[in-house]
């Protein structure tokens, strides 16, 4: 069977360069197809390849959109796994259960079509096999899924009622190569053309436009066959093909995208070009672009839709861009295969270095001792290198490609280097990259995945383990390092991205690195009662998946950024802002690799107690890359408020840009400066009273018999009791692979989701003001861990204060989740105010992007909606919170912070509530609102894929007091 074959295709043209537009003519075939499926692969006759056939009226055909999957268009269903292959393993071989679709298309030319020249058919990308006719000619099979084939179809085109036929299986041999961690989806799922070639149109070209940042100047070449020549206004060139010329020019960079307009005429065809100048290259073991390092700030990106899956429209390709640019990423992987070229047209445009991956990856042999990996076997050879070909072909003229990589996660084969030897020949002038084999004997960069910070600082300090081979050590040794993948963004998260950037930035060999992933891939669903929600691996029923891994992405399927895309903003953000609010000056310091900071304007403001009082401009120099200043802070002005006192200094664009407008936020920093004297009148401590069956504390009223506060200033309250349990993260889980200790299994092992309460006593004590005192022991069945817990309660008139000391007993194997107190209020108090960080959520090692203000929102806006429910909406640093009623204009709870300021969480479900739930739709609003007060948090770390919370951040099972004092708002 030809979907069995191990040959890439048959009746295909050679590959060539993509460009968007020419003067020659175009015809989309894109729109509604006739279909039908076929359970097998040999299901289905051949007959409707015949121009004479009619499928109108048969119950076996219906329709789909092209582009798209037909198992989002109610063909079958979509299936996710990570590695394991979702049929049995026997390459090429493929199961009689194959899901194939025949796809129809009846389309007439123009009536001002070209007659004369060629045309060409193509299909931007099919998954994973199709075999196409035209007018009842067969014109060839390919595999490669996100490739681009084309075939000469001019002979065969007739005016009108030319019928289009495409077989599309979604098994074959291809699919081996194609096990990349995603959502299985067969289809025609990019843009299927036909195009006019006139006689002396483009067949191919090369640009070459390198830069001499020594001289300043730019050196371009254009081969084209047919020759033809080569014109740049701007530059004033015009030059024949293959003609060399050099010129003073601005360089092309991520951070400049300076392109020059330019045109390709042949006596066919004139050709847009958009020419960028840079040079890469790999000195004294450092890239370089145009002579200086680069530091990638990257994220790895899936192409995905909620609803259409791998089909994406130029809109949605550039709303990722321009949120990638808006976030301060700098650069993009295209895992695992090479993006449609579109995507790459607006990296150039807005500016984004790109490693461009080959649609290759055999990760499911790993399981297997990679027996048989098609990598190492000489037979697939031609289809890996036709892959190469087909990647490089297409993508050579972007100047925002600046590595080639052969693909992901194949381990290691003469294949791999069948192909890097093949990419360097065709271009030298990019390096080539491959992670997956540790002696990198085909790779120019020494590439990891979720190396912990600790090797991270080894690789920098090249004081890493030596390999064997004293050769490939010193090969290794000598190459820049880069993390292909890092900070695993599945669910809440990622953790330690702060302490990965300051290894970046101290070590000159370590160049950065690209977060999995960009985007959560949920498809869109709704409940019968037309409420939205995310499907992830599991949810249609596949009897082999790997449920929410597929949700490990920095934006949600809608596109709305996560806290992990802010605090990655953050971490990453090119200007760094520090300094001295007490003394007056604010440190700044360029970290960009390429720009100045002439595009951007500097604010101060000056806020107490988180209420701005002035505000202005700060001069900043122009500082050049890697430059720093110290820059004066105006006085202090006069104010009659009192409190904590926050300079806050922000980087914004100066002007309007193609991705934001003038004043985005690119950076910001705060300095804390003397807090302004605070006077409170002294209040007289007021004695506990008991009543029948009620203890009476200043504005409180506690039940006699457990000494649990029931009401305070006439609210109803539930709590507050010592909390340790969250609904573990996807983090805390970690997987399945990792032998390190995964914490959210071994404390709902230990079984901390049900803990108990014991009372020992409650006391009260008339004594200095006096005090109620409830005794309490805390601890889960069946161990005899436990932690001892003491609440002593003092008051005045107006307000309550609650001081608890926790004392573990045992020897607790592992952190604890959190650390502090969980209290109810009724469903009315639903508007929370705090002054402390924000606005967004933040734990112990995701707290960088958490700025100290005051902040408000509905408690269901508090939430984070991630995939699949978990911890999460946590504000760090609070010194006060308020529970309001009627949308914060009606009274409520007020908390203070006692000796140090806590963690506040307002939430309308219980934590356990939250750990049952499987997706959003799962989680119904109850008639209370939960509160945590929380002393400490364990941290969040990276550890569904990647390394676990470092140690710093770790909540030890320790001696611990802390403190709140409660009132009515």
């Amino acid at each position: 069977m030809y979907h069995e074959d191990v040959t890439p295709s048959r009746g295909t043209l050679p590959a060539r360069a993509w460009y968007a537009d020419s003067d020659a003519r175009r015809l989309s075939l894109n729109g509604t197809w006739a279909f039908r499926l076929w359970p097998t692969a040999a299901g289905g006759g051949e007959e409707f390849t015949r121009p004479d056939f009619d499928p109108s009226g048969d119950p076996d055909w219906g329709e789909v959109a092209v582009p798209g999957h037909w198992v989002l268009q109610g063909h079958g269903s979509p299936a996710y796994t990570n590695v394991a292959y979702p049929f049995p393993v026997d390459p090429p071989r493929v199961p009689t259960e194959n899901p194939t679709g025949d796809h129809r298309l009846v389309f007439d030319l123009p009536g001002d079509w070209p007659a004369g020249g060629e045309c060409v058919l193509r299909f931007e990308g099919v998954e994973s096999c199709a075999r196409v006719w035209l007018n009842g000619q067969e014109l060839g099979v390919f595999q490669g899924s996100r490739l681009p084939h084309e075939f000469a179809v001019g002979r065969l085109l007739r005016p009108r009622g030319n019928v289009l036929a495409v077989r599309v299986h979604q098994w074959s041999a291809g699919s081996y190569l194609e096990d990349q961690d995603m959502w299985w989806l067969p289809g025609i799922f990019r843009e299927v053309t036909l195009l006019h070639r006139p006689a002396g149109s483009v067949a191919d070209f090369f640009v070459h436009a390198s830069y001499d940042h020594r001289a300043g100047t730019g050196t371009l070449r254009v081969d084209s066959a047919p020759g033809g020549r080569v014109t740049v206004p701007e530059l004033g060139l015009d030059l024949a093909a293959g003609e060399s010329a050099t010129v003073p020019v601005e360089p092309w960079s991520a951070e400049v995208p300076r392109l020059y307009g330019a045109r390709l005429t042949t006596e066919g065809e004139t050709v847009p070009l958009r020419i960028g100048f840079r040079t890469v290259a790999i000195e004294d073991g450092v890239l370089k672009a145009n002579g200086r390092r680069v530091l990638f700030r990257g994220v790895n990106r899936h192409e995905f839709h909620p609803e259409s899956g791998r089909t994406l429209d130029l809109e949605t390709m550039r709303r990722d861009v321009v949120l990638m640019k808006r976030h301060n990423v700098n650069a993009v992987r295209t895992s695992h295969y090479p993006p449609h070229p579109a995507f790459l047209d607006l990296c150039d445009e807005l500016g984004l270095w790109v490693i461009d991956e080959c649609d290759l990856e055999t990760h499911g042999f790993v399981d297997l001792g990679w027996r048989n990996n098609p990598v190492d076997d000489e037979r697939w050879t031609p289809a890996l290198l036709d892959r190469a070909r087909l990647m490089v072909e297409r993508d050579k003229n972007h100047p925002s490609v600046i590595v080639w990589s052969l693909g992901n996660e194949c381990g290691a084969g003469r294949g791999l280097t069948a192909m890097a030897r093949w990419i360097r020949e065709r271009d030298p002038s990019r390096p080539v990259h491959y992670e997956n084999d540790p002696a990198y004997p085909d790779s120019d960069l020494h590439s990891r995945m979720y190396a912990p910070h600790e090797e991270v600082e080894l690789i920098g300090r090249r004081a890493e383990p030596p390999l064997e081979d004293p050769g490939a050590d010193a090969r290794r040794r000598a190459m820049p390092f880069v993390l292909c993948e890092y900070a695993h963004a599945m669910g809440n998260g990622p953790g330690g991205l702060s302490e990965y950037q300051r290894l970046f930035e101290r070590y000159e060999r370590c160049q950065g690195g690209f977060v999995w992933e960009w985007i959560d891939h949920g498809l869109a669903r709704r409940t019968a009662d037309g409420r939205p929600w995310f499907a992830y691996g599991g949810d249609f029923g596949e009897e082999l998946h790997d449920g929410n891994f597929v949700c490990d992405g920095l934006l949600f399927p809608d596109r709305t950024p996560s806290p992990g895309l802010v605090e990655y903003k953050k971490v990453i953000e090119p200007v760094r802002i520090g300094g001295d609010g007490v003394a007056g000056t604010v440190r700044v310091a360029n970290l960009h690799d390429v720009a100045d900071l002439s595009h951007l304007a500097f604010t101060w403001s000056y806020e107490v107690e988180g209420e701005t009082v002035a505000d202005g401009t700060l001069p900043v120099p122009p500082l050049g890359p890697g430059e720093s200043a110290e820059v004066a802070l105006p006085e202090p002005p006069r104010t009659d408020l009192a409190g904590e006192v926050w300079w806050t200094v922000r980087a914004v664009l100066a002007h309007d840009t193609a991705w934001a407008e003038r004043g985005h936020p690119v950076a910001w920093g705060q300095l804390a400066a003397a807090p302004l004297p605070r006077t409170r009148p002294a209040a007289t401590p007021v004695a506990p009273r008991r009543a029948a069956g009620r203890i009476d504390l200043g504005p409180a009223v506690f039940d006699a018999a457990d000494g649990l506060l029931v009401s305070l200033g006439g609210i109803p309250l539930k709590g507050p009791r010592l909390d340790v349990w969250r609904a573990p993260t996807d983090n805390d889980n970690g997987a399945s692979w990792q032998t390190d200790t995964r914490h959210g299994l071994l404390w709902r092992e230990l079984g901390l989701h049900r803990m108990r309460h014991r009372l020992d006593a409650v006391e009260t004590d008339a004594a200095d003001g006096g005090a109620l005192t409830v005794r309490t022991r805390v601890a889960p069945a069946a161990t005899d861990l436990g932690l001892r817990a003491v609440y002593r309660w003092t008051a005045t008139e107006r307000t309550v204060r609650l001081e608890v000391a926790v004392e573990p007993e045992g020897d607790w194997p592992c952190p604890l989740p959190r650390l502090g107190v969980r209290l109810g209020l009724p469903a009315r108090h639903g508007y929370a105010r705090w002054f402390g960080g924000g606005p967004g959520e933040a734990y112990p090692d995701t707290r960088a992007a958490a700025m100290t203000g005051r902040w408000e929102a509905p408690v269901d806006d508090l939430q984070t909606p991630y995939v699949r429910p978990q911890e999460n909406g946590a504000r760090a640093d609070v010194r006060w919170a308020e529970l309001r009623e009627d949308g914060g204009s009606g009274g409520g709870l007020r908390i203070e912070a006692g000796s140090a300021p806590f963690w506040f969480t307002a939430r309308r479900w219980t934590s356990e509530h939250l750990d049952a739930a499987g997706h959003t739709c799962d989680l119904v609003p109850g008639d209370t609102v939960w509160v945590n007060l929380d002393h400490a948090l364990h941290g969040i770390g990276s550890q569904s894929c990647g390394p676990g919370v470092l140690p710093g951040y770790r909540l030890r099972a320790e001696p611990a007091r802390f403190s709140f004092v409660l009132s009515a708002a």
